[in-house]
């Protein structure tokens, strides 16, 4: 088995931001030189996500409505007395969302269904630089 470890980087706008990775993630598995194994994604940062979606523009909207639906901003949030950032529902939202992805391959190829696209979600309130630690394990 062989590890390699990069790096990801992805300016977003904030605000459910949901961005299609998918791309960068296929370039770093080729990059390894392995044939078979996993690619796992883990985000740096409490306020965003990584998942799989249809990168859909309608779908995008439906996703973003849920996230407002389920984890509304414009409550009161503990958080927000603490740092008064204004974010506490990105840190939930966030946390929910989960912070890695692990999808395999094989032949060299992601194992994503034909719809199917690897997303960062950002829920912060502001714009930011995010950085994914990619991990490729294989042979």
């Amino acid at each position: 088995m062989t590890v390699v470890t990069g790096e990801i980087t992805v300016q977003t706008r904030g605000d459910c931001d949901i961005v299609d990775i998918t791309s960068q993630v296929v370039k770093k598995v080729l990059e390894s030189g392995m044939n078979s194994g996993t690619a796992t994604l883990f985000v740096s940062g409490s306020t965003a996500g990584v998942t799989t979606v249809e990168y859909e523009p309608r779908l995008l909207d439906d996703t973003r409505t849920a996230w407002d639906r389920v984890v509304p901003e414009d409550i009161a949030y503990e958080h927000n007395k603490t740092w008064g950032d204004g974010n506490g529902h990105s840190h939930v939202r966030a946390s929910m969302l989960g912070a890695s992805l692990t999808v395999p391959f094989v032949g060299r190829k992601l194992t994503l269904g034909t719809w199917q696209q690897i997303v960062l979600i950002d829920f912060d309130n502001r714009p930011r630089l995010r950085k994914l630690v990619l991990q490729v394990l294989g042979e």
